[in-house]
């Protein structure tokens, strides 16, 4: 179920359509949205899973072929978190695809309209949450693949309105700190003292930044601090502060330029491979959506700075990953600690599935008002705990540590004052909103 089948189930969704699944609201029937959710059964949602089709994975613009992981996404939820399914709606907002080649194909269901922006997009996602909050008050909603220049504003604005994270921050941001966590734990080096060079400073990459930050601020590290061990490295190159046009959200964490101005080895440019050869980091995470992005110079000169490197290329599906598992290892001579984004046969794979579920299941549990930072870092610590020495549990186990995050999330929502139901026992609580598909069996009368 998912990765990487879902991918291409995207790529192919208006030529493989079969079956009417999940709520599509395209920008023309902005007047009916509240009309469409009303329509759909309030009573019984409890998980929403939304996205617009515009970043699908490493894929970009799939327009309503999106719509794949909406589904997918809920699945798992079913799957491993034991969310019944009747409770779950995928949402498609269709606000049109700037894909040329989907604008171009007869078959094409979606919105045949280049994608609206700007106030137009804005009142559409507003009317949008309006009509959630009002007919599925308390539905944990899940914002999925929505481009960078969107997510960040997205969660920002809505994440106080309604109980709402950001899958893609903060789903891979959480299983990542997870990761780490394990990762310093293999590695006897205290996560405080890593130094973390990331691939890809888009709403991934700066989601684990600020996730692992916040986390070493836990242990009494000053902010400033931490962020001059976490390397983001974009298309432009390293992030520094004299950049042209540095984005808002990469600003805090801009490398001095003092501190790097001597790394760049041609010209001003400041490549990954200069990144790494000075910066000596003991973590290279991938999240750039750029196959190949990680060469056999750049692992190497990682794998040259610490004797446990942890490279970590999350890039995906399968056909985006920064590097194979397999080079990887050749490359650093079989030294190196890995998960990947993508399945691999003998490698973890860092999917947020070891999150998403637990989160919506804990939240929903205690009806939580809002999902807090400090309820995805007890997801974190929830699934390193379940990990026993490896970077990551076994997917073989993921009900059980699913059970264990949404315990997690639970007992921090209690302790934080944001749920609404109260106990004395966060597990029998979880554990009875925990659906097992069971076929009835019936007995005829004699």
């Amino acid at each position: 179920v998912y990765t990487p089948t879902v991918g291409q189930a995207c790529e192919q969704f208006s030529r493989i359509y079969r079956i009417p699944h999940g709520l599509f609201v395209a920008y023309p029937d902005i007047d009916r949205i509240d009309h469409m959710i009303a329509n759909y059964g309030a009573e019984r949602i409890q998980v929403i899973v939304v996205t617009d089709g515009e970043r699908i994975l490493g894929l970009g613009d799939q327009g309503v072929g999106g719509m794949g992981i909406p589904t997918g996404k809920l699945a798992l939820y079913t799957a491993c978190g034991g969310l019944h399914p009747r409770r779950s709606l995928p949402v498609f907002l269709d606000v049109g695809t700037n894909n040329e080649k989907l604008l171009n194909d007869p078959l094409y269901m979606g919105w045949r309209h280049e994608r609206i922006g700007g106030a137009d997009y804005e009142v559409f996602i507003e009317k949008f949450i309006d009509s959630v909050v009002r007919h599925y008050p308390g539905a944990v909603l899940q914002w999925e693949d929505f481009a960078a220049h969107h997510s960040m504003d997205l969660l920002k604005k809505y994440r106080d309105r309604l109980p709402s994270f950001n899958d893609d921050i903060q789903g891979t941001a959480a299983v990542t700190l997870a990761t780490l966590m394990s990762g310093a734990n293999s590695t006897n080096t205290p996560l405080e003292e890593q130094t973390i060079v990331i691939a890809g400073a888009g709403g991934a990459g700066l989601g684990i930044a600020d996730e692992v930050v916040r986390a070493v601020t836990d242990s009494g590290i000053p902010a400033d601090e931490a962020r001059l061990r976490l390397l983001m490295v974009d298309r432009d190159g390293l992030v520094h502060d004299q950049m042209d046009n540095l984005p808002a959200h990469q600003a805090p964490y801009a490398q001095p330029t003092e501190r790097v101005r001597s790394w760049a080895s041609q010209g001003s440019h400041i490549s990954l491979l200069d990144t790494v050869r000075n910066a000596n980091p003991n973590v290279l995470i991938g999240v750039s959506g750029q196959p190949g992005l990680f060469t056999e110079e750049i692992i190497k000169e990682t794998a040259a700075a610490t004797p446990r490197p942890v490279i970590l290329p999350l890039s995906n599906p399968t056909s985006r990953i920064e590097a194979s598992p397999a080079d990887i290892q050749s490359w650093c001579e079989g030294r190196a600690l890995v998960a990947t984004g993508s399945p691999y046969p003998g490698v973890g794979q860092l999917n947020n599935v070891y999150v998403f579920p637990g989160i919506g299941l804990g939240t929903v549990a205690v009806r939580a008002t809002k999902i807090t930072d400090r309820m995805m870092r007890a997801a974190s610590a929830a699934v390193a705990n379940c990990a026993h020495g490896d970077l990551l549990p076994s997917l073989g186990e993921i009900r059980d540590v699913s059970f264990a995050v949404a315990t997690a999330v639970a007992t921090s929502a209690l302790e934080e004052g944001v749920a609404t139901v109260s106990t004395d026992d966060p597990e029998g609580l979880v554990l009875s909103h925990v659906w097992e598909p069971e076929y009835p069996t019936f007995t005829p009368g004699l």
